[in-house]
């Protein structure tokens, strides 16, 4: 069986100390989860570093775990950003815990023209927590050490000032004609992917991206769902970088 990871504190650790899981992810590993006393686990600090160690006491309060391993994931030389636009339903749910299984390292929301969702401004900060607690639980299905940081949604000029930040900035367009293969992926830095909504990126969008730097990249040959775009091309990408 998979051991179960949760998420807390971690300060530099050594073999044969105790990690504490306490406060709302401890009560949800000893009351939800039903973890117990003998069981080995992971804790992660959710930065890239990890432990795994046996339960040495489970109650109301959390877990206790004894530390027998010290693990790590070193940061990359490339790190990826997705930007993700505003879908409807479960869409962005899905897109969330996909990216975030696979590795992403940031993703950005994006209010664009076509969205059918719009973030009114009061409830900015409950959207964003929303996104925030999908991206922590993914992290911990899919066992990773990091979670990607969900960043503050931007507008689309907003956007348009980002893309010369990343040393690549691509922009998922079905009309497009080059492949992430011909995108020339640089060793070290950040590349960014421009996911568009269901309704597909405007016209003055496209062209307003392309005059900042961002390069339109063709990543099937159908048109994806705006829940799978993002995954799929992060996935070309990473195959390139290990090539």
């Amino acid at each position: 069986m998979t051991e179960a990871l949760f998420l807390a504190d971690l300060d530099s650790p050594a073999i044969g100390d105790t990690v504490a899981v306490t406060g709302d992810e401890g009560r949800h590993a000893a009351i939800v989860r039903r973890i117990r006393k003998g069981e080995t686990v992971l804790v992660s600090d959710g930065i890239g570093h990890a432990i795994r160690g046996s339960v040495v006491t489970s109650d109301v309060n959390g877990l206790v775990v004894e530390v027998a391993e010290v693990l790590s994931d070193p940061a990359r030389p490339l790190r990826f950003t997705v930007v993700q636009a505003l879908a409807k339903g479960d869409r962005s749910d899905q897109a969330l815990e996909m990216l975030t299984e696979l590795g992403v390292d940031e993703i950005v929301p994006w209010q664009a023209s076509r969205s059918v969702v719009k973030w009114a401004p009061d409830r900015v900060e409950r959207a964003l927590g929303r996104w925030r607690t999908i991206v922590r639980e993914a992290t911990k299905q899919s066992r990773r050490f990091r979670v990607p940081r969900v960043s503050p949604p931007l507008t689309t000029a907003e956007l348009a000032l980002r893309i010369a930040e990343p040393a690549l900035t691509l922009v998922l367009h079905e009309g497009a004609d080059a492949w992430p293969s011909a995108a020339d992926l640089p060793a070290e830095g950040e590349v960014m992917v421009i996911v568009g909504p269901e309704g597909g990126l405007a016209p003055e969008e496209l062209e307003l991206f392309a005059e900042a730097g961002g390069r339109p990249t063709l990543i099937a040959d159908a048109v994806l769902r705006t829940s799978t775009a993002g995954v799929v091309a992060l996935a070309q990408l990473q195959a390139l970088a290990r090539e």
